[in-house]
């Protein structure tokens, strides 16, 4: 098991179905990516959960993504508090 640095995030994972669920309710408020799939994340474990999600968009295009998943007591929401554009094939970084 991989020790977790406290506040940290974890080692970058491929996406999962739960990533991509999170990636797709992004998608339907934005219709201009005819491809948009999550690929590779990092999470942090704050007052919820901070993904930061590597997006395929298209060709060599990439997405980066920081999604803030709320505790389920808040309502469970995942919020996008972040988007950065232009990535081609560059390891995923906090931003």
């Amino acid at each position: 098991m991989d020790a977790i640095k406290c506040g940290g995030f974890s080692k970058v994972k491929d996406a999962d179905e739960e990533i991509q669920t999170i990636c797709d309710e992004r998608k339907k408020r934005n219709e201009a990516y005819a491809v948009f799939k999550a690929v590779q994340y990092k999470s942090q474990v704050v007052q919820g959960i901070n993904y930061d999600i590597k997006v395929h968009v298209g060709g060599s295009s990439y997405l980066h993504l920081r999604v803030w998943k709320k505790l389920p007591c808040y309502g469970g929401e995942a919020v996008v508090t972040g988007v950065e554009d232009h990535h081609d094939k560059d390891p995923i970084q906090p931003f």
